[in-house]
């Protein structure tokens, strides 16, 4: 199946998606630098673009940077007068990530904070609230990054949380892995916030079985 799922996906996105020599060698780039290999598919990046057109945001938080892909995409959706803070641990993820934002000629839109983001986060301190959040860090700590995201937030917030599938072990409530566990108690949290309106998507691709929730901020 995941042959054919790869060459679906590759379909839509040769009919959709125009070639964009950027974005190939930010990718080319992560796959030198050794960068595991977690980058959002080109169909789900312009997903991610569209939903910054959609909600009209000028800020954005994403937590989880790895090679900046994704905060690519999404900073190139936003109008002039936009930003992205984008969270990254890793050192070398953020080192990389510097130089494709560079390369894409994003360093004035784009803030690369690096640390733990859960610590990055504390740190914020009294700043405006985004209008989109895309949470796409380490699994485990979902939990803590929902909790800041709401924290973040205003009413009409986009809050995204992506790999949420596992390959179906999310509905495996006995599971031992701490990312499994961290994604089950992510969703729910939201499912029990009357804060949040949510649902959730499965998805399968050249990423393999996958998925993600949609979170917005009631009023």
């Amino acid at each position: 199946m995941q042959q054919q799922w790869s060459a679906v996906d590759n379909y839509m996105i040769s009919q959709l998606i125009p070639q964009d020599e950027v974005l190939t060698r930010v990718l080319e780039n992560n796959q030198r630098a050794g960068l595991p290999q977690h980058d959002v598919a080109a169909n789900q990046g312009q997903l991610l673009a569209l939903f910054v057109r959609m909600t009209q945001a000028k800020r954005i938080l994403e937590i989880g940077t790895l090679g900046a892909y994704s905060s690519i995409w999404m900073a190139r959706a936003l109008p002039p007068d936009g930003k992205l803070i984008t969270l990254e641990a890793d050192p070398t993820h953020a080192q990389v990530a510097r130089l494709n934002i560079g390369l894409a000629g994003l360093d004035y839109r784009i803030e690369l904070r690096e640390g733990p983001a859960l610590r990055s986060l504390e740190e914020f301190g009294d700043i405006p609230p985004f209008d989109l959040i895309f949470i796409d860090a380490d699994k485990p700590n979902n939990p803590g990054y929902l909790e800041w995201a709401l924290h973040y937030s205003r009413p009409g917030t986009l809050i995204i949380g992506d790999n949420v599938v596992r390959d179906g072990e999310v509905i495996n409530g006995q599971s031992d892995d701490a990312r499994v566990q961290g994604v089950r108690r992510f969703i729910e949290m939201t499912g029990d916030n009357p804060r949040l309106t949510a649902t959730a998507l499965q998805t399968v691709g050249v990423k393999g079985w996958d998925g993600f929730t949609l979170a917005i901020v009631n009023g």
